[in-house]
């Protein structure tokens, strides 16, 4: 999974309460404009979220 902030349709509104923002915090100045999450990650933060440790992925892509 590809995460793309640029594309995401709720960019700015649910930012601050997204696990993209929640991961990136201390490096923020130099993130990349897109974060490459693999299976095993993505089912990780899933949990995360899911448990209440972490924000969910907020990420709307248009269609």
């Amino acid at each position: 999974m590809v995460i793309d902030c640029d594309s995401c349709t709720h960019r700015g509104a649910a930012c601050a309460d997204c696990v993209v923002s929640f991961l990136t915090i201390p490096v923020r100045a130099a993130a990349p404009p897109a974060v490459d999450l693999d299976d095993a990650e993505q089912r990780a933060i899933d949990v995360l979220a899911a448990s209440g440790l972490v924000p969910p992925l907020r990420l709307v892509r248009a269609v």
